[in-house]
């Protein structure tokens, strides 16, 4: 039978979400548990990849295995040996043909700034020292969903086939004394968010206007973008699938 397990996970001290050789990674950990749990070789797939220090608030992975699980039995041991850093937060069967990657129709990152300095946020918010013009940053920020091609915000080795993305909302909003960036597609070139947030905030220091920006957008040039914004600021916060696959819960 066919699985979905949601979990939660601090990046911190992760070489990301993928197993790799000679570094820690979320998805090792994860599968190691599983596979104590559940007593059989267990190999779990994402609903995609995070960089070294990116969190997870949501991420979907699926896993095969024989015999029917109880779900909450199953969530309940494997939060008791996973480590602090990483939760079980549902287990759902699922039809036998699902992909948590593939069958994903929409995926939203949160990007945390912190206005004030504080020492309990350095690994889970940018602090930015210098004032931001946010109304700029917006406006900019409502060019990408005109736009269809990213490839100015992709690097460049991997395997993308294409730099196709479509992109529902972008959008900065103050919450105390922090600025997220909520972003949501259906799809993400490997490091574009945290490319975009970089560019963006070149925007919102004035370093770039707005057309200029929507400029660097359109050329399909790499090296027009701006660096990459740190990964602790950086948040996989939902990932949706339609109601066949993955029904939503109340």
């Amino acid at each position: 039978m066919r699985y979905f397990l949601e979990v939660a996970y601090d990046g911190t001290r992760f070489h990301g979400w993928q197993v790799q050789p000679n570094a820690l990674s979320v998805q090792e950990v994860l599968d190691d548990c599983l596979s104590k749990v559940l007593r059989q070789p267990i190999s779990s797939i994402g609903s995609g990849r995070t960089d070294t220090g990116v969190h997870a608030g949501q991420q979907y992975v699926h896993f095969d295995v024989t015999g029917e699980l109880d779900t909450q039995q199953v969530v309940y041991r494997l939060n008791r040996i996973l480590p602090a850093d990483i939760a079980a937060k549902g287990l759902h069967a699922v039809p036998d043909e699902a992909h948590a990657r593939f069958d994903a129709f929409a995926r939203t990152y949160h990007y945390h700034i912190s206005l004030v300095k504080s020492p309990f946020k350095r690994y889970y918010a940018y602090y930015h020292s210098r004032s931001l013009d946010v109304e700029q940053m917006n406006r900019a920020a409502v060019v990408l969903l005109q736009y269809e091609d990213f490839t100015t915000f992709s690097k460049v080795k991997g395997d993308t086939k294409h730099y196709r993305c479509n992109i529902y909302e972008a959008v900065w909003r103050q919450e105390g004394e922090e600025l997220v960036f909520t972003i949501r597609a259906n799809r993400f070139l490997r490091g574009m968010v945290r490319l975009v947030v970089g560019t963006l905030l070149d925007v919102g220091r004035g370093k770039i206007s707005v057309e200029a920006f929507e400029q660097v957008v359109a050329s399909q040039d790499r090296s027009r973008s701006s660096g990459a914004a740190p990964a602790e600021g950086l948040y996989l916060a939902k990932v949706e699938y339609p109601e066949h696959v993955l029904p939503q819960r109340g």
